[in-house]
């Protein structure tokens, strides 16, 4: 029996869990701080009433660019990250099982790609009245060159990720519990022989999908979780999500792990095209190799 769903649905339930014990941690901290405040402490450089201050050096400045930005995001964009979990979760355990890639239709890309572009659109008319898009998301890069470094080195680690799941037997060991190992979209790519099914699904794989699920998932969802549960439940929140999102139980570590890198980037860089060039290499490598292999008629395991 395959255990996808059952899987998929605990790791939603623990992204709920990780979330809600980081704001009940974030909330015990404040209150903590909150109590040990002292109305009659003295001030920095004090350590008397009668000693006159000292020189406090001014702290280091801020790595320019560095950092998510959270400060404008208010308690009801957590309502933004329930609609954006229920969305996916729901997808992902409802979707009807697709016995052969080549059952996939044009229609159904042509809805999967503007189902992508509705979902971020809403959370930019749900951002952009408060914040520019060029604030927000951290558009105004420098060193957005860094890119062309960043990229290809991050699509080797995880290939090198891929490579070391296949070493330690994982791929095995989910084909002996009768899960997929290959994801419909690379499984589409490698038995399709329809020209518009692989031109869509290319289409979708490489822009529609690198675009829209940076914005919802690294643009919105993990800084609103950051800012009312802290960094490292807001990563391992949505990180979670976004590998359950693919529907796929193989694919999720890996993906866990992509999502992890990637939130690692934006917090580094301060900006969403590291990520979304990041993402957009990986899935366009994913697409070339898949259409070379076709055309030197190369088999190549699509499975993580």
């Amino acid at each position: 029996m395959d255990p996808t769903e059952l899987v998929l649905t605990v790791a939603f339930a623990a992204a709920i869990g990780v979330a809600v014990a980081g704001m009940i941690g974030r909330q015990r901290m404040g209150k903590a701080g909150e109590a040990g405040q002292s109305p009659s402490a003295l001030p920095p450089g004090v350590d008397s009433p009668f000693d006159p201050p000292r020189q406090i050096p001014p702290p280091l400045p801020a790595m320019s660019g560095a950092g998510v930005p959270v400060g404008f995001y208010r308690p009801y964009d957590l309502l933004g990250v329930a609609f954006i979990f229920l969305v996916f979760a729901g997808l992902a355990l409802s979707a009807p099982e697709v016995e052969s890639s080549t059952a996939i239709r044009p229609e159904s890309l042509v809805f999967s790609i503007v189902f992508q572009f509705m979902m971020a659109g809403i959370v930019l008319a749900f951002v952009v009245a408060r914040v520019s898009p060029v604030e927000w998301l951290g558009l105004r890069w420098g060193s957005w060159p860094w890119v062309l470094l960043i990229a290809p080195c991050s699509v080797l680690a995880m290939w090198a990720v891929f490579g070391g799941l296949h070493v330690s037997g994982y791929v095995e060991w989910m084909e002996s519990l009768g899960v997929e190992t290959v994801q419909d979209t690379v499984r589409l790519l490698q038995d399709s022989e329809d020209p518009l099914v692989l031109g869509l699904m290319a289409g979708a794989a490489v822009l529609a999908a690198p675009l829209c699920e940076e914005i919802v998932f690294r643009g919105y969802f993990y800084p609103v979780l950051k800012r009312f549960t802290g960094t490292w439940p807001a990563a391992i929140t949505s990180s979670l999500v976004f590998a359950c999102a693919h529907g796929n139980l193989t694919a999720a570590l890996p993906l866990f792990l992509f999502g992890a890198l990637l939130v690692l980037l934006y917090e580094k860089t301060g900006s969403l095209w590291a990520p979304i060039a990041v993402h957009f290499c990986f899935n366009g490598a994913t697409v070339v190799v898949q259409f070379a292999s076709r055309a030197l008629g190369i088999p190549i395991d699509g499975s993580p």
